[in-house]
């Protein structure tokens, strides 16, 4: 209204200074010529009060983008709405409502042992030290992992509520430290490496029920990584010493095996040996036996053949062969077979070394 005001005095005062200076015979007045400012407010009216309304709803932003990935919280008056807002464009009510964005993306806290005593983050990821628990002596050890988890979209609006902006400093980070303290207690330093995999499954299972029984389920945990566990420098070098006279061991008894197979080899050779001259033996034995059994059959066809003509057949044979030998020597004595008649040894006298014998 002030503005239509000051064009309409600033028409007058141009129109008054028109009819003042201009003659009465239809020529232009001399002088300089006065421009003439007709301002029409009737038509361009409606359009400036709609340029004022666009600025001032541009001011006032009566509405929100959420972005995918993201949550709205609805606060009217400073009251949390029950809902949250799904991605997409949404009207408010300026100054009475206002839209508070919350990220539902994975989220990540690595606790590492590399960095200064400091929570460094940035783009879902935080980092903090590593988490130092006892074990079930009382020897510090440092425990590295890494978290991943994510608000739970459905009930972000109820979380906020009861938790604040800052939920994951109250919800998260307390769970994973407690759980860690109470796993890590149940072992001893020296046993933690090689347990590993059973502690990683204890934990995981241990932050998961945690962060799920709580109300409403604030969050959702996604993974748990157990990356490192950093024992006191004693225990390493125990574990070192342990390791090592494992080692020695387990070579002492591969020495052991092959002196087994080495002498089981040996015992085989002898075996094998044995067993060959014990078939050699047999096989010999086994000739020996066929060669008596044939001479005892022979020997048995030969008796079964003698007769007694036979006999004197082969007396007289021997008796020939007898006077034969007295013919060229007198001297030479016969011996009988025992128990019988025919003379089978005769013995040439003259000979010294057979007279000897004879006697």
């Amino acid at each position: 209204m002030e503005i239509y005001k000051m064009a309409t005095d600033m028409n007058d005062y141009f129109n008054k200074k028109k009819k003042a200076g201009g003659g009465g015979n239809g020529f232009p007045p001399k002088g300089p010529k006065v421009p003439n400012f007709d301002f029409n407010f009737k038509g361009s009216g409606f359009i400036y009060f709609i340029i004022g309304l666009v600025v001032l709803l541009m001011l006032a932003k009566p509405f929100t983008i959420v972005e995918e990935g993201q949550r709205g919280i609805l606060s009217t008056n400073g009251k949390y709405e029950a809902n949250s807002l799904l991605p997409g464009l949404h009207f408010i009510i300026p100054v009475i409502q206002k839209v508070y964005l919350v990220d539902t993306k994975v989220r990540i806290i690595n606790y590492a042992d590399r960095i200064e005593r400091s929570s460094i983050s940035g783009d879902g990821l935080t980092v903090k030290p590593a988490i130092t628990v006892l074990d079930k002596r009382g020897l510090p050890v440092g425990i590295e992992l890494t978290v991943q988890y994510r608000l739970n979209s459905i009930n972000a609006a109820q979380t906020i509520s009861n938790w604040g902006f800052s939920w994951e400093e109250k919800i998260v980070n307390p769970v994973v430290r407690d759980v860690v303290r109470n796993v890590v207690g149940n072992y001893d330093a020296e046993s933690l490496p090689t347990k590993r995999n059973e502690i990683a499954k204890a934990i995981e299972v241990g932050i998961s029920k945690s962060i799920d029984g709580l109300e409403n389920s604030p969050a959702q945990l996604e993974s748990v990584q157990l990356r490192e566990i950093v024992l006191p420098q004693k225990v390493k070098e125990q574990i070192e010493r342990v390791q090592l006279a494992k080692q020695q061991v387990e070579q002492a008894q591969q020495e052991v095996e092959k002196a087994k197979q080495d002498a089981f080899k040996r015992e085989e050779t002898e075996r094998g040996k044995a067993n060959a001259i014990k078939i050699e033996a047999e096989g010999k034995a086994h000739a020996i036996r066929i060669e008596a059994e044939a001479t005892a059959k022979a020997n048995k066809l030969i008796s079964a053949s003698l007769t007694t003509k036979l006999i004197q057949l082969e007396q007289i044979k021997v008796q020939g062969k007898f006077n034969d030998a007295l013919r060229v020597n007198k001297d030479a004595k016969i011996f009988l077979t025992p128990g019988g008649s025919t003379p089978n040894i005769w013995v040439d006298m003259k000979d010294k070394q057979q007279r000897t014998t004879a006697r």
